[in-house]
């Protein structure tokens, strides 16, 4: 049988975020949108079994891009959430520590990180995600972007801090101004919780 996934309890309230997240968009985006990827995941994985079962090749393969697109939106989302925090939480508090040397080292300070992280993210074509992702091999932090929900596991590098610019993350109050909405959001970024991931991807 094979594993259903659940939406990931929210580490906050649907309006913790505001003003630079509403609650509106945050209802929309975690209940509708992510609930919709954990539910065509897992249709789409238990079709998968079915097919498997019946060792119907084309039909397994057929079945792939369904759960790369959703498993993707699963994955990301549940990193997304948890890399948000309000500022009475510590969201946007400075990161420090061995993130913050690391982040100086590689990119000179945290203002040119946030400026080529914006820089490269604002002109992503249609939907896709901004991510700060460690590469063990090189030991180094790196500014990626993917498109769609496709994650960020598919490039090598290991997740840390992902930026959602598909419309709906940002489009209720920044409308088209997505430039707008990449400059707001490092005001609840959880550095906390990107450090973490740091730490665990370095040991």
């Amino acid at each position: 049988m094979a594993q259903k996934h659940e939406l990931p309890k929210l580490p906050y309230e649907l309006n913790a975020l505001e003003p630079v997240i509403s609650a509106e968009i945050m209802d929309l985006h975690y209940n509708k949108h992510h609930q919709g990827y954990v539910n065509n995941l897992n249709a789409a994985l238990e079709k998968y079994e079915q097919a498997e079962k019946e060792n119907d090749l084309a039909a397994e393969i057929n079945l792939q891009s369904a759960i790369n697109f959703n498993g993707g939106g699963h994955l990301n989302h549940s990193i997304f959430w948890t890399n948000l925090a309000s500022p009475s939480a510590g969201g946007g508090t400075p990161p420090s520590g061995a993130l913050a040397d690391a982040i100086n080292q590689d990119f000179g300070s945290l203002e040119n990180f946030i400026s080529q992280f914006n820089g490269k993210t604002g002109p992503i074509q249609g939907s896709g995600w901004g991510w700060l992702g460690y590469n063990k091999a090189k030991d180094r932090l790196e500014i990626a972007t993917c498109a769609n929900q496709d994650p960020l596991c598919k490039t090598g590098l290991i997740p840390l801090l992902g930026i959602d610019v598909w419309e709906h993350a940002y489009y209720l109050v920044y409308k088209n101004a997505r430039p707008k909405y990449l400059e707001e959001i490092w005001k609840v970024v959880n550095w906390q919780n990107v450090a973490e991931r740091y730490q665990k991807a370095k040991s």
